[in-house]
């Protein structure tokens, strides 16, 4: 068995060989230390997301044949700096740039803190403050678009501020005469509060993002194409309401049971568009107010609209429960400030929905739902050892008292990959595999999916077929003459103490894999005398490959490990009684194919 050892810079790689399932991560680093010329004791490994500690083996940690082990190397305590240097030289969040500046917590922008109450997110003030610039006044109700859409929404102007370079021009001119220059639209900033999505926080906005808030209804008979209006559409689902975009008026339909509207969305400020709308909220078209023109609106005024609701299960409706927006347990929507929010799922829950109930909401900045929650006990830290596996616990070699490595085998180290071009219960030839192909382990036919068991010899189900079986000369009847050969069935041994083969010592059965063989048979399923089939070529396909174990009885198999020899049927099973019960397997090669002849001895 071989590993492979990266660097965790990714810049060195090795392939670490003569390995074993139980070879202990001590022994690991010493075998590293020979390669990378890293000591031991600077060695970090990493497996799979836990760190490899000493007193455990590779198959405590599951590593297979060709896994990536990663390789941290410790810096040398030589070079390693005093530990009261390093704690005078740690930086704070402050200090390193990570957290908000002394100027940052002392100032506010202008942008107030109160909140209104029956206004969340809105500030408290109502007069209206001139800025001394721009068009909008702070705490002006207004629509403010969303670049990342294109979509407008309801808000307010917390604040308004200029770009750098044009502060700084203003104060120059204000040092030199009494009348300060007229800043450019381009050169204003308006700071918004979506009034509808407190939680994004302030929003700095550009001069062509922010308008005066709509409040004109436009009637049927006053649209006419060409017009630019706003109207809600919804991109994704056109029946369905949406949010409030730029449109301009395509073409207009009236009958006298329906209105149609045809328009082209306009998706933000940089040219994306849709054309050939189909608009179903013909009531509901505002007019686009221009800049400087419109009354100011204030909290007092308020001109709210519709938008398409939140959630989509329960279309926003407050006396339908809702597991998807409301308490995942019960779905309703009562006690919104006893709720707790999953940090993982994003699911709310009531504090007393949850089992067992909680009294208040936990300090905790963190919390997670029951479904998503870790158990503590079962995380592994670094530098912990690992905890008990009940299901390695239960294992044969958790209680065998023999000291035999068992790990090195070959048939322990498990498939690195599967073959996915064709099912496992294929019968025939596998695309992309020519007959004559070698392997030098028995896992490697696995994983091509010619046989797929790592040591079984026939692969099949007792209720469809055998789809492969390899001739390793483990019976001492089997008899290979080439072109045909004799194959013995499986069972009638005693296989205890891991043993892989031994001789006849008791009966075997017409069952499990050798009624698999036989249902290859085009015959009715005999198991007192056999069946011959009268048409063979009417049976099912059966994948042959050798082993070179079978060069003990005979000469055609190959001298070293295994060769897929193409495709076999079986042409007669048959009875045959010597000491114990056994099945052998004839084969002819005739007209392209090759035959098995099975004879069960009973």
């Amino acid at each position: 068995m071989w590993i492979q050892v990266r660097t965790m810079d990714g810049k060195e790689t090795h392939r670490v060989d003569s390995l074993s399932k139980l070879t202990k991560v001590e022994d690991l680093r010493q075998k590293i230390f020979e390669t990378f010329n890293v000591a031991p004791d600077r060695q970090r490994l990493f497996y799979r997301g836990k760190q490899m500690e000493d007193g455990h083996s590779l198959f405590d940690y599951s590593v297979g044949l060709n896994d990536i082990v990663q390789l941290l190397v410790r810096q040398s305590p030589a070079l390693q700096p005093a530990a009261g240097k390093e704690k005078d030289s740690e930086l704070s969040d402050t200090d390193s740039g990570c957290g908000p500046s002394e100027s940052d917590k002392s100032s506010n922008n202008g942008e107030g803190s109160v909140e209104m109450e029956g206004h969340p997110g809105v500030a408290a003030p109502l007069d209206l403050v001139d800025p001394g610039f721009g068009f909008y006044k702070i705490n002006e109700l207004v629509d403010a678009r969303d670049t990342s859409m294109g979509a407008w929404f309801e808000a307010i102007v917390v604040n308004v501020t200029q770009k750098g370079e044009a502060a700084s021009k203003v104060t120059e001119s204000d040092e030199e005469t009494d009348m300060p220059e007229v800043i450019p639209d381009e050169d204003i900033v308006y700071h918004v509060k979506y009034e509808d999505y407190p939680e994004n926080g302030v929003i700095q906005l550009s001069s062509k993002n922010v308008r005066a808030r709509a409040r004109s209804t436009l009637q049927w008979e006053e649209l006419s194409p060409g017009d630019v209006v706003m109207l809600n559409y919804n991109p994704d689902d056109p029946k369905e309401r949406g949010f409030w975009y730029d449109a301009e008026i395509l073409q207009k339909r009236e009958s006298r049971t329906y209105k149609e509207l045809y328009a082209k969305i306009v998706l933000g400020d940089g040219g994306d568009v849709l054309n050939d709308c189909r608009i179903t909220l013909v009531d509901e078209i505002y007019k686009i107010e221009e800049p400087g023109n419109a009354v100011p609106l204030t909290i007092a005024s308020p001109m709210k609209r519709q938008s398409g609701p939140v959630c989509k299960h329960c279309k926003d409706n407050p006396s339908k429960t809702c597991r998807m927006c409301a308490c995942y347990i019960c779905g309703g929507k009562q006690d919104p400030e006893k709720q707790l929010m999953c940090d993982e799922c994003d699911m709310a829950f009531h504090i007393y929905c949850l089992n067992p109930p909680l009294s208040r909401i936990p300090d905790d900045e963190d919390w997670y739902c029951p479904e998503c929650r870790n158990d503590a006990s079962e995380v592994v830290l670094a530098g912990e050892k690992l905890k008990e596996s009940k299901k390695k616990a239960k294992m044969a070699s958790a209680n065998s008292s023999s000291q035999r490595d068992w790990g090195k085998g070959m048939a322990c180290v498990g498939r690195t990959r599967e073959c996915t071009i064709v099912p496992s219960n294929h019968y025939g030839p596998i695309p992309g595999v020519p007959v004559g192909t070698m392997w030098k382990f028995r896992v490697q036919v696995s994983e091509s999916g010619v046989h797929r068991p790592h040591v079984a010899g026939i692969h099949g189900r007792s209720n469809d077929g055998a789809y492969s079986l390899v001739l390793a000369g483990g019976y001492e009847d089997d008899v290979d003459h080439g072109n045909s050969f004799t194959y013995t069935g499986s069972g009638g041994r005693d296989l205890s103490g891991n043993k892989r083969t031994a001789e006849q010592s008791c009966d075997q059965k017409l069952t499990n894999m050798n009624r698999a063989l036989a249902l290859n048979c085009s015959a009715p399923i005999n198991d007192k005398e056999g069946s011959e089939a009268k048409d063979w070529r009417a049976g099912k396909p059966v994948r042959v490959v050798r082993n070179a174990k079978g060069g003990r009885h005979s000469k055609y198999a190959p001298k070293e490990g295994n060769r897929y020899d193409g495709i076999y049927k079986v042409y007669i099973y048959l009875t045959f009684i010597y000491l114990c019960t056994a099945y052998h397997f004839l084969i002819h090669f005739l007209s392209n194919y090759i035959h098995i002849i099975l004879i069960i001895i009973l």
